[in-house]
């Protein structure tokens, strides 16, 4: 099943920061960001467990709590489940991302895909974001960047548990779509591989973006297409650093990176653009892709996403990209 017919738009908006990612955020302005993305038209809203240790689905919850159920589309995740004891957030082990939320809530989080697992884990998360269902869940991170070598177990222990307890929860009609959410392509070509349970979409991070989209170009993305599998891709702006910040994979950036944004930002100057309008219609020219969910943590951000959609990017500028190999050759691009 496409998700396209249940997205509002092609624009999202994506919870991760307000979590509190890299920085504590004071509660009034994580509210005023979701509002400010409700009342510039946003309607899709993708939240985690692991995000702040429910933090973020909370702040999402208290927000979306005030407007009608049935004009908003909501995605969070499992694997993840969120106990009541406490720990130190800056201890947990997070593969490479280290100690991305230790300015989060103190839950303990223990990582389970079971099923049973995976269907108390939707319970939490309705409660935390006060709604009464989901429309899309995501099987979270089952890759090489939390769990190392042992990606391939966690992977097969939510094959037989998370995905099979997502699929009956769909039948049933319980939610209206599920699939994996994850920063690597290996977990999401071999679930294309498998022969059932079908996934109906993925939610990718990182891999396909201005910086990095070369192996995600090649195989993952028209074998999702063949098979009728929509990607949704979070972030666009390559943990920050495509939107002024200092991050690459959730990581101070190395000098390359720098150097290649600074390559972007000048061609961007050059054409009279902005770089995050660069970012954003690249990851949305690709027909694989149904949606892009950029993350925010202070108000204006919303209106600059929204702005960068809408401007007009000269063909100049995507040339100059190829011609310099900053973009891959076949590397679709906005039309006009």
């Amino acid at each position: 099943m496409s998700i396209r017919s249940l997205l509002p738009g092609r624009i999202g908006f994506g919870t991760a920061p307000l979590g509190n990612m890299f920085r504590s955020i004071p509660d009034d302005e994580a509210a005023a960001t979701v509002q400010a993305a409700w009342d510039q038209g946003i309607r899709y809203f993708d939240t985690a467990p692991l995000y702040g240790a429910g933090l973020a689905e909370i702040r999402l919850g208290d927000v979306l709590a005030q407007q009608p159920r049935d004009e908003f589309v909501l995605s969070t995740k499992v694997g993840r489940v969120v106990l009541d004891e406490v720990e130190d957030p800056a201890s947990r082990e997070l593969g490479d991302k280290g100690a991305l939320f230790e300015h989060g809530r103190p839950n303990k989080i223990v990582n389970d895909y079971s099923a049973d697992a995976t269907l108390r884990s939707v319970e939490d998360s309705l409660k935390r974001l006060r709604t009464d269902r989901l429309d899309i869940v995501w099987v979270h991170d089952i890759a090489q960047d939390f769990y190392g070598d042992e990606w391939v177990n966690v992977f097969e222990s939510a094959r037989t548990g998370a995905f099979r307890a997502l699929a009956r929860l769909k039948d049933e009609g319980v939610i209206r779509a599920w699939g994996l959410g994850v920063n690597k392509v290996e977990p999401l070509e071999m679930t294309l591989d498998l022969d059932e349970p079908r996934p109906d979409a993925f939610l990718l991070a990182g891999r396909y973006t201005l910086l990095d989209h070369e192996r995600a170009l090649q195989r993952l993305l028209p074998a999702a297409a063949a098979q009728d599998v929509d990607i949704v891709v979070g972030g666009p702006y390559s943990s920050g650093i495509l939107a002024g910040g200092s991050h690459f994979e959730y990581a101070a950036a190395p000098a390359a990176v720098i150097d290649k944004v600074g390559r972007i930002k000048a061609l961007a100057g050059e054409n009279g653009i902005g770089i995050k309008a660069a970012a954003l219609q690249f990851v949305l020219a690709h027909p694989a892709v149904a949606a892009v969910i950029p993350g925010a943590t202070r108000p204006s951000r919303i209106a600059e996403d929204l702005g960068a959609l809408a401007q007009d990017v000269p063909h100049a500028f995507w040339k100059a990209l190829r011609d310099q190999k900053i973009i891959a050759r076949d590397a679709p691009v906005p039309t006009s």
